[in-house]
């Protein structure tokens, strides 16, 4: 049996605009996994409920609003790194207010679902993109 690794619980969001298009960030120099494209989200701190560490996460990355009844559960990604274990769930939102804007120097991109296996994403991204694809 391996050792067991550090749990980590990262919250990500499948933001849809009206064309059926995906917001997917880049992550940004001097980070773990650089030039990566992602979907939107982070981690969820000690005490906090998933959906709030959207709403927050959004907030201080993308300067959009979200309410927690926009926020629906689609699936999850249980990947091991080398030094952690990520367990992600992912949500999809439709709706929010404000104009989505990179507050945090990432690089922002609207792709359409099958499309986004174009962008180098992380391993554990990787498995989300078929759940995607079907719903939209």
């Amino acid at each position: 049996m391996a050792a067991s690794l550090p749990l980590v619980l990262v919250a990500a969001v499948a933001l849809v605009d009206a064309d059926g298009r995906v917001l997917i960030a880049k992550r940004p120099d001097g980070k773990t996994m650089a030039g990566l494209w992602e979907f939107p989200g982070g981690k969820v701190e000690e005490g906090e409920r998933p959906e709030l560490a959207l709403i927050r996460e959004l907030k201080e990355e993308l300067d959009i609003d979200v309410t927690e009844a926009c926020l629906a559960p689609l699936t999850f990604a249980s990947h091991a790194y080398e030094k952690f274990h990520l367990l992600m769930p992912l949500y999809v939102c439709r709706r929010w207010k404000g104009m989505v804007r990179s507050l945090e120097g990432q690089e922002l991109k609207w792709v359409r679902p099958n499309r986004l296996r174009d962008y180098p994403m992380p391993p554990a991204d990787l498995p989300l993109i078929p759940h995607l694809i079907d719903l939209l």
